[in-house]
């Protein structure tokens, strides 16, 4: 008698590697983290066949490419398999689901490496961005040391709007709703994703946003960053980018978190991502009719209107002049 193989059983996990005989960073690049987000999976196919073809050759250190992180959520076309595989990436004793599988295969893999590049989109119109990592610091939540490269490397990707803050603003939330210990460091792990792994093993990371999912320009976004990325890293023979100048760039901090604390709370409007919004402007109104207002001026960012109660409902980010500067 045969059986058919549970869907999870019909897929592998896929990395090509190059190598040079010269020594240098060891680079990881990968599409598709998120099934319906296929730029990365084309930008890096481009460069591929360039590398294949001999028009392009990786002159020292190493890069590793994952054209599709998540095989089932890609064949489905869907942001997730059986869950967000951006969020409590650990390896798993005991895999519970698809992408626990995934994170046992994928961690150790980029533990082998130096430098993540993670290509993404999003499902609102809008301009690409760089989601970029914390300070140095020796803190509990997110230590770190490579800030002055992985900054550097940010600017030099080809986009003009960078954000920070992320993990340190989701756990100040999660802090303030978490009933104990036990439960805080149970939801903080939920705030790691590929980027914060990676700067967990040493490394230093980025998550590009390259456009709305099906911009047709979004993969060229996609190829114009690898490259940027292997010529400043200086794995191919090239001239190191231009950084995007201070005065162009637009840099946000992602500064605090508002819970949906009842499935009544409702936004004042349809938001979307870096809509700005004025100091006092109203965001929302509470089941109760309290109205809720922006504490100072910025942007939003991350608006969920049918977030679950007490789960994030959207963050304020302001300005950051400082953003690239700090090692001046």
């Amino acid at each position: 008698m045969t059986t058919t193989p549970a869907p999870s059983r019909q897929f592998q996990f896929k990395s090509i590697n190059y190598t040079a005989m010269q020594p240098g960073p060891r680079v990881i690049i990968m599409g598709a983290t998120h099934g319906n987000e296929v730029c990365g999976t084309l930008g890096i196919r481009r460069v591929m066949e360039e590398i294949d073809s001999g028009k392009l050759h990786i002159a020292a250190g190493s890069v590793t490419f994952v054209p599709i992180v998540n095989p089932l959520a890609y064949q489905q076309v869907t942001r997730n398999g059986d869950r967000n595989l951006n969020r409590d990436l650990f390896p798993k004793e005991n895999p519970q689901d698809f992408e626990d599988h995934i994170a046992n295969w994928l961690c150790p893999l980029l533990a082998q490496h130096d430098v993540l590049l993670d290509l993404h989109s999003f499902a609102a119109h809008g301009e690409p961005f760089v989601m970029v990592g914390p300070l140095d610091n020796d803190g509990a939540l997110q230590p770190f040391r490579h800030a002055e490269k992985e900054r550097a490397w940010a600017r030099r990707l080809g986009v003009r709007r960078f954000v920070d803050g992320w993990l340190a603003t989701y756990g100040d939330g999660v802090q303030r709703r978490s009933r104990n210990a036990q439960e805080l460091e149970t939801v903080l792990r939920y705030g790691v994703g590929t980027t914060e792994y990676m700067r967990s093993t040493g490394g230093y990371a980025l998550t590009l946003e390259c456009g709305q999912h099906d911009d047709p320009g979004a993969p060229d976004v996609a190829y114009r960053a690898i490259m940027n990325t292997l010529a400043h890293l200086k794995l191919i023979v090239a001239p190191d980018p231009e950084p995007v100048p201070f005065e162009d760039m637009e840099a946000l901090s992602m500064v605090v978190v508002h819970d949906r604390l009842h499935a009544d709370d409702s936004f004042a409007r349809p938001w979307k991502s870096f809509d700005p919004v004025a100091e006092g402007e109203q965001i929302g109104t509470r089941a109760d009719g309290t109205p809720v207002t922006a504490e100072f001026g910025g942007r939003i960012l991350f608006p969920a209107p049918n977030a679950a109660a007490n789960t994030e409902w959207y963050y304020l980010t302001r300005p950051n002049p400082q953003f690239g500067r700090e090692h001046e």
